[in-house]
């Protein structure tokens, strides 16, 4: 399904925001989840579907100097 993602189309076979996270290799990691203009607690990404055209914004934190 065609997903909004940080503001670009991405065609990602997913049913939930865990799963999207799967895909993206972010599982794990630290990450924001905001879909639809609402943020998700860690706790709503696995029971919360996507569906076609849902805008993900995705903020995941990176080390370095």
């Amino acid at each position: 399904m065609e997903l909004i993602i940080n503001g670009t189309k991405r065609e990602l076979a997913a049913e939930t925001v865990a799963d999207v996270l799967r895909l993206l290799g972010l599982s794990g990691r630290p990450v924001m989840v905001e879909a639809d203009g609402r943020v998700l607690k860690i706790e709503q990404w696995e029971t919360t579907p996507v569906v076609p055209g849902m805008k993900l914004e995705l903020v995941h934190f990176v080390a370095g100097g």
